[in-house]
């Protein structure tokens, strides 16, 4: 249980906040959730009316609040266009501490969060472990986009399309690095993120291979902890501040110029909740914010800092998804697509509706598959309706999402991200 003078303080943090929403439904228009439900509890003014009251409704129904809060994407939509400028990701995040501070966490968030990703060896290890047998529990359903299913029903899983463990982490690839500037005078630290290292190693040995093509050198230290975006959104503060203090001590050994990212709810996290919702010493405070003020999605670096411009393209036809996280929480969406646009072999084609959310939302999949796979299937629909042969994106969950949604629609596209493509074409200038 939570300091209950913490907790007080809190609310009257959600109290000064919630003051600016006017009720005026703009939120319902955008929001990708209430356009598959049509409930106002869906809906971000359905959610502030209730925090209005939090702290009597905690008393009378808490298990309905605590619902209610959770059927949330946070993808950040409603934030981005409404126009009292509310910040509506902040009092959401705010209230779901305020919950499992009042209430606890449930023992198995518990153990996942305090027991796992608050100690990185064993997560590492476990992972690692589990990679080596899961064979015999998952079998592969299509080749092309690499995506799996469970042998047997199982609860968490179901019926879910998804990617495997990768045989060999990219802590196992490349440990660490600490690579000079070269011709470009930049140096960045790599922020490896849990997805890329785990499932999809490949992004970030090609996003490695990218900065070292445009002499950047390279910060990466070993050991690097979870950004925390889990537990932040389960309400765990508590964790979310150890994962900072284990991030922020490995990264204030290093001298660099940016810290970048392959992974947009990573780039977010570091950015707008490592200084905004960590509530550890004043000193550790400063440091998270010159982090955050010079962290970058990779993209956003190369076409920003570096330089990278598009080109001609011819080939294979690229769309591309925007993630909420860099479009809505970053404004970040041009210098995707000029990387897109700058790879060898590829031709860059806008498809409808490409920065609406893909149905991820990180544990909303997880709690509301059903949800998630309706607002996925119509990202799916948009995607084959382009014609596209590779729909690339800035977000390793975002690829796990479409990766299920078109593996189950046998559609015959692939899921890369935008940094896969770039380092191909430096590699295979002609491919196609």
């Amino acid at each position: 249980m939570a300091d209950i003078h913490k907790l007080a303080n809190m609310l009257k943090e959600l109290d000064d906040q919630l003051v600016n929403c006017m009720r005026c439904g703009m939120c319902q228009a955008v929001c990708p959730l209430f356009a598959r439900t049509g409930k106002e509890s869906d809906v971000t003014r359905g959610k502030l009316a209730l925090l209005d009251g939090l702290a009597s409704e905690i008393l009378s129904d808490p298990e309905g609040v605590n619902e209610k809060l959770n059927r949330c994407l946070l993808c950040g939509t409603c934030a981005a266009n409404c126009p009292s400028g509310v910040q509506i990701l902040d009092i959401f995040l705010k209230a779901r501490a305020i919950m499992t501070g009042y209430f606890g966490l449930s023992p198995v968030k518990k153990a996942i969060f305090r027991g796992m990703l608050a100690n990185p060896k064993l997560f590492n290890f476990l992972l690692d472990f589990g990679s080596k047998f899961q064979g015999i529990f998952t079998r592969k359903v299509d080749d092309m986009l690499g995506s799996s299913c469970a042998r047997f029903q199982a609860p968490v899983i179901g019926d879910r399309h998804f990617k495997a463990l990768a045989d060999k982490p990219l802590h196992k690839i490349i440990p660490e690095m600490n690579s000079a500037a070269g011709r470009s005078g930049v140096k960045v630290a790599f922020f490896v993120g849990c997805v890329v290292d785990k499932i999809f190693p490949n992004v970030g040995e090609a996003s490695l291979d990218v900065l070292k093509h445009h002499g950047v050198g390279v910060f990466m230290p070993a050991g690097q902890a979870c950004c925390g975006i889990p537990t932040i959104s389960s309400g765990d503060t508590k964790t979310f501040d150890n994962l900072i203090e284990q991030n922020l001590a490995l990264f204030e050994k290093g001298e660099y110029d940016y810290l970048v990212t392959a992974c947009a709810s990573c780039t977010s996290t570091i950015k707008e909740l490592w200084p905004n919702m960590y509530q550890g010493d004043a000193a550790n405070r400063m440091k998270l914010r010159s982090i955050a003020d010079k962290t970058m999605d990779i993209s956003q670096f190369l076409v920003d800092v570096i330089g990278v411009e598009a080109s001609e393209g011819g080939g294979r036809t690229v769309t591309y998804h925007d993630p909420c996280h860099l479009k809505n929480a970053l404004g970040v969406t041009a210098q995707p697509r000029t990387i897109i646009k700058a790879s060898s072999g590829c031709e860059f084609k806008e498809m409808a509706e490409a920065g609406t959310c893909c149905g991820c939302g990180g544990s909303f999949n997880i709690a509301h598959y059903e949800l998630s796979k309706q607002i996925g299937d119509r990202k799916a629909g948009n995607i084959i309706d382009s014609g596209v042969s590779t729909v690339a994106t800035s977000c390793p969950a975002c690829m796990l999402q479409i990766t299920d949604m078109l593996s189950q629609k046998k559609a015959g596209v692939r899921v890369k991200h935008v940094m896969e493509l770039y380092a191909e074409g430096l590699r295979q200038p002609d491919v196609s």
